[in-house]
């Protein structure tokens, strides 16, 4: 139906459902300013003409068509009329109210946790991200996300992270705090708080007990080194287990490390600062041993960018608990974990009256005279006799022919 065809106001739902676009937009009277509007690529919908308080006229949406049909549409009008004739603006209500919505939108803890996100995320190691963003998707985001996190007390705060205690996550729940306090003081200090609801409430809450990763002792770990070399599973968890025995990094600078940072030549690994919890550049020296296991790997995964490839997606690394779950198959489980190996390296270098700057240097440790004038290469020559003495030393531990000394009850 063209317009010109239209014979009678309201209009009907017959001619609602065909009037035909033209090539420019119009606008059909429906009766008590209430106006159908068609768009030339035919779409449809309803406006109330009317005054505001300036004494102007305004258009105001009443929805599209046929979601909105004309009975629906008048209705609508009928009530804006309303408000109109109490002195009120609707146009005007209608933005403060999606400015409202707006607000409320970008209000919530989620949100402002996201933001905190995306500051944070490229001073922190891939895992750490994961393990900080995945706490909060879990255990915070279903509880307080869509809520205005200045409307969150300290008492909902303290209730909700005594309900993590009770699930015995100390861990979990120590990582949830932190976060958050974090994230209401980044509302603070953008002038969009003025109190952490968070603050102080650590003491209020169990925290977890130290630890020094689990570890043999001196007694057992020519067992566990001969169990490694045994490991029948996974080869490249075998040399994985291996490697961080030899070389005293962390776990997951081995897991995530490409072969781009080995160079073989001079038996040196280079791991850059983006991947060091300590965000330092680190030179690892290689011992014969730690080069032989290398290039044994390199065998395996070299093909790809990364020494531990995942299984599905080469271009990431393995799962951070495969170390672990290696060693808990060769029985290990509660006694022994890839971190603990570090423990053993410091103890027993120490023991052997290897000076303790060039141990902690080995271990990437923040330590007094040390940190100050930190380099890559701080006490490199001296590293490079200390591991490959280490690495001989567990060979001969391998063979049973060293008389050890329990190092697990020393500080």
């Amino acid at each position: 139906m063209k317009r010109s065809e239209i014979k009678r106001r309201p209009l009907s739902d017959t001619a609602l459902a065909s009037i035909e676009p033209e090539t420019r937009e119009f606008r059909e009277l429906d009766g008590n300013g209430v106006y159908f509007r068609v768009k030339p690529d035919g779409q449809k919908s309803w406006q109330l003409r009317y005054k505001n308080q300036a004494g102007k006229w305004s258009w105001l949406g009443l929805g599209g068509y046929p979601q909105v049909g004309g009975a629906l549409a008048r209705k609508k009008a009928s009530d804006l009329r309303k408000e109109i004739a109490q002195g009120e603006d609707p146009l005007a209500n209608k933005k403060a109210r999606q400015a409202a919505e707006l607000a409320a939108a970008t209000n919530t803890f989620e949100a402002l946790a996201r933001e905190w996100i995306e500051i944070r995320t490229p001073g922190w190691q891939t895992s750490t991200a994961t393990r900080n963003v995945g706490a909060l998707e879990l255990h915070v985001f279903p509880v307080f996300g869509k809520r205005p996190y200045t409307e969150i007390t300290p008492k909902q705060w303290m209730d909700f992270l005594q309900s993590l205690e009770r699930k015995g996550i100390l861990e979990q729940m120590s990582r949830v705090r932190r976060s958050c306090k974090e994230i209401y003081d980044l509302a603070r200090v953008t002038g969009r708080a003025i109190h952490n609801p968070l603050e102080g409430l650590n003491r209020f809450l169990q925290s977890k007990p130290a630890e020094n990763y689990a570890h043999v002792t001196s007694k057992d770990l020519p067992e566990l080194l001969r169990a490694i070399r045994a490991y029948p599973h996974a080869p490249d968890l075998r040399l994985g287990l291996r490697l961080l025995s030899l070389t005293g990094v962390r776990p997951t600078e081995l897991r995530e490390a490409p072969w781009a940072e080995i160079d073989f030549d001079n038996a040196l690994w280079s791991i850059p600062a983006e991947r060091m919890k300590k965000r330092r550049d680190h030179l690892v020296p290689l011992s014969r041993q730690a080069v032989e296991a290398l290039r044994e790997l390199h065998a395996l995964s070299g093909r790809y960018p990364l020494l531990f490839p995942g299984r599905s997606d080469h271009k990431k690394a393995r799962s951070n608990m495969a170390f672990n779950m290696a060693l808990r198959r060769m029985g290990y489980e509660g006694r022994q974990t890839g971190h603990g190996f570090r423990h053993i390296a410091s103890t027993t270098l120490r023991e052997h009256n290897f000076p303790r700057e060039h141990v902690e240097a080995q271990l990437a440790h923040v330590e007094g005279g040390v940190a100050g004038v930190y380099n890559k290469a701080i006490y490199l020559e001296q590293r490079k006799q200390m591991m490959q003495w280490y690495a001989d030393h567990l060979d001969k531990l391998e063979r049973g022919n060293v008389v050890t000394v329990d190092f697990q009850t020393k500080g």
